[in-house]
């Protein structure tokens, strides 16, 4: 059984840790104009579940990242969602909130805005409201690495490690060298049981 004071001091430590993951994503790597192409995407996600090495597997996974939080339909409300990080990584979970109510009200359909919001809501301890608004995520981007081992964090916190290893095998299908890919625990063949 995973402790979950362990696994939510992780993820406050991973906060700082993305944030620099992306900052440096912006400084050392960019993306390959061919990747701008509508299938540019799918290219990425290919590569990412190929890669071989850590190493690898961290730059494509910074320019997913880039790409997600580029996807702004707008400069302003990239800019706004950016802001938004900075003001989480200062403990300003109630301004880095407000700004992220505002872009998602004005851009439904930008998953990272949402979630950004669900990580905030996460860290405020608002499990229910962090789990709306991840799938709110993998609604509108389904391979989201990042808001499914935010919804594995989340189902853990409350309680439910059966279906959060489930979400998280999802994550590590798509992201083999995820770093959560340390909780996911080899069980029994549960096959025609429901989890």
């Amino acid at each position: 059984m995973l402790n979950v004071s362990v696994v939510a001091a992780f993820w406050r430590k991973r906060a700082v840790l993305a944030g620099l993951v992306v900052w440096a994503a912006a400084l050392c790597w960019t993306l390959d104009p061919a990747l701008s192409k509508p299938d540019g995407k799918d290219a990425l996600f290919a590569a990412l579940k190929a890669s071989k090495t850590e190493m690898e597997a961290r730059q494509i996974e910074a320019q997913i990242w880039e790409g997600w939080i580029g996807a702004a339909p707008a400069p302003d409300l990239e800019a706004s969602v950016r802001g938004a990080m900075t003001k989480r990584r200062f403990g300003d979970y109630e301004g880095a909130l407000a700004d992220l109510e505002a872009v998602v009200k004005i851009a439904p359909g930008y998953a990272e805005a949402w979630n950004q919001r669900a990580f905030l809501l996460y860290l405020k301890g608002d499990m229910d409201g962090a789990l709306q608004a991840i799938d709110r995520v993998l609604d509108i981007e389904p391979r989201h690495f990042g808001a499914m081992s935010g919804k594995f964090r989340v189902l853990i916190a409350q309680g439910r490690a059966r279906l959060a290893q489930k979400v998280l095998k999802q994550a590590v299908d798509i992201h083999p060298f995820l770093q959560e890919r340390v909780y996911l625990e080899q069980a029994p063949d549960t096959k025609g049981i429901e989890l």
